[in-house]
This record gives C-alpha cells, sequence and structure tokens, in this order.
C-alpha cells in the first residue's frame, strides 16, 4: 500500500459547453420580445476565449449577462470563469462589453490557493505544478478535508479536484 496519497486541483472550463451555452443564449435572445428590433448580441471567439456582449443600453447590457450567466449555470459551467472587462462605447450609441474566459491556473492565483490550504492548517503538502496544484499527504481523510475546506471557501476561480490517487 502507498504511504503518500495525493489529488491536483485544476481550473478548467469545457468549451464545448461554453460554446452551447452561448448558442442557446443567442437562440433566447432571438426570441426575446424585449430585444426585437436592436443590435444586442452575444458572440464567442473561441481561439482568444473571448465573449463578446453588445447591447443597446445598460439595461439591456444587464439582460443579456443574466441570459448568458443562466445558460452558463444549466451547462454546468461556472459563472466564475467569467472575466468581465470594463463597458465600452460602440458603434451608433451601442456599449460593447468584453468577457474573459478564464481557464487553467495562474502562478499568482496557484499561490493564493497553496496560501489558502496552508492557513486552514490540515497537515498536507502543497507543490505548484504549471496550472495545477498537487497536495500530498499520508492520510486519505486529509486530502478530504482539504477537498470539503476548498469547496466552502469562496475562490475566484471555479476549481476541479482531479487526478485523487
Amino acid at each position: 500500500m502507498a504511504d503518500k496519497f495525493s489529488f491536483d486541483i485544476v481550473s478548467e472550463v469545457n468549451m464545448m459547453e461554453v460554446d452551447n451555452a452561448v448558442n442557446q443564449a443567442q437562440k433566447e435572445l432571438a426570441n426575446r420580445f424585449d430585444f426585437k428590433g436592436g443590435k444586442s448580441s452575444i458572440e464567442l471567439n473561441k481561439n482568444d476565449k473571448k465573449i463578446t456582449l453588445v447591447a443597446d443600453d445598460d439595461f439591456k447590457m444587464k439582460a443579456l449577462k443574466d441570459i448568458l450567466e443562466g445558460r452558463f449555470a444549466k451547462r454546468w459551467v461556472s459563472i466564475k470563469a467569467l472575466d468581465y472587462k470594463s463597458q465600452e462605447k460602440a458603434f451608433e450609441g451601442y456599449i460593447r462589453q468584453a468577457a474573459e474566459i478564464i481557464s487553467g491556473l495562474s502562478t499568482d492565483k496557484a499561490k493564493e490557493l497553496v496560501k489558502l490550504i496552508k492557513d486552514s492548517k490540515i497537515k498536507v503538502q502543497t507543490q505548484i505544478d504549471g496550472s495545477k496544484v498537487k497536495v500530498i499527504s499520508s492520510k486519505k481523510d486529509d486530502l478530504q478535508q482539504v477537498i470539503a475546506y476548498l469547496k466552502e471557501a469562496s475562490f475566484s476561480l471555479p476549481l476541479q479536484f482531479v487526478n485523487y490517487r
């Protein structure tokens, strides 16, 4: 029997589900009465992992965000994966806002995650390995405590726990 157990913490987004969510949001946008006759749109750029929202005014921009976030939730894609940029003026008085899709743990976020685990006082070892954080312990119970602790903590990115060994 192995004397060390481990798992990896990653932050990944299923782009297929994001694509499905955006397509469903576009269909809802086309059918909504309050958006008829306007130039409101939701566009996904898969290469840049960016969603662009265009609306007539602030009220419709908020409604567009609600539609998009609702579709994300129905497709089980975390809303935390969306990083909204500031609104900007677009053509003919419209408003444009970009939302980046965050996938992967940056070094800063990984360090923040390690600090969060260390602050929990659970006896585990952590190491940053590229875009994931490896958690190691001699007890499976400690690893399960870390998972439960992180699920309760409000971290700014969606987290998944993989490679549990």
